[in-house]
């Protein structure tokens, strides 16, 4: 019998965001080497600050504000990733395993900063370093790097569940969640989301259609909607039928609440 939850309306925010995802996806060949975490450790030995460190460094400030609002809107890898839905949809177990990014990212991190301090610092600024003209795949290494890329994604959202890129290889997101961590630490007003407990009516709604496969029910019975892997997409406000959550750009209940 189908799980008649998730039998609900596509609300226009939704489909404005998945078509903002898919042409994201769609403009990867160009943008793909502005997320590339080889070209800014080869920049960096270099002395040079590339495409990618300005992103990530720009992706750090947003969230600053915006939280992790960049993968539920923006991101190409979560235009394909979302697209995988279509193919197989089915919850990730997330967790623990949500770790296995930041084990990535610190070792690379740390080469970041090596091959800069190796360099004698980093002089100078090519933001269009390695591409042609800008364009990232115009050639056939160019278009191993892109399929490469496609197919880790692929394999992950097929075999291990919704965004399994986001939660266990995305090198971008642990950015964000510091950013969001200071924004936390500071108390300043921030893009959250918000919910009324007592209009709830437990259908799970929320955490059946969570493209992040949180359980956002359990988050609105605590009164707690902070979580690391919320990417603010919205999905949950707009299949609640009873408008229980919402946006609010306001500060923290709690300040200097990190996490």
């Amino acid at each position: 019998m189908p799980d008649l939850r998730r039998i609900v309306p596509i609300k226009k925010r939704q489909r404005a965001r998945k078509a903002l995802l898919f042409f994201s996806f769609l403009l990867f060949p160009v943008t793909v080497y502005y997320f590339s975490p080889y070209l800014i450790i080869e920049g960096a030995s270099q002395g040079i600050i590339v495409g990618s460190f300005l992103m990530f460094g720009l992706l750090f400030v947003l969230s600053l504000v915006l939280g992790r609002a960049f993968c539920g809107w923006a991101c190409p890898a979560a235009g394909l990733q979302e697209a995988c839905f279509m193919i197989r949809d089915r919850k990730i177990k997330g967790g623990r395993l949500d770790g296995l990014k930041y084990i990535i990212w610190m070792p690379w991190a740390f080469g970041i900063v090596l091959a800069a301090v190796k360099a004698g610092g980093l002089r100078t600024v090519d933001p269009l370093y390695q591409t042609n003209h800008g364009l990232s795949v115009v050639d056939s290494s160019g278009c191993m790097v892109l399929c490469s890329t496609v197919g880790l994604i692929v394999l992950l959202s097929l075999t291990a569940g919704r965004r399994a890129f986001c939660h266990y290889v995305c090198w971008i997101a642990p950015f964000m969640v510091i950013g969001r961590g200071v924004r936390n630490s500071m108390g300043w007003p921030s893009l959250r989301l918000i919910s009324d407990r007592s209009e709830c009516i437990n259908c799970k709604t929320c955490s059946t259609n969570c493209p992040m496969s949180l359980d956002v029910d359990a988050m609105v019975q605590s009164e707690e909607m902070e979580n690391t892997e919320c990417i603010l997409c919205g999905t949950c406000i707009d299949v609640c039928p009873e408008g229980v959550l919402s946006y609010s750009f306001s500060r923290q209940k709690r300040p200097g609440h990190f996490f």
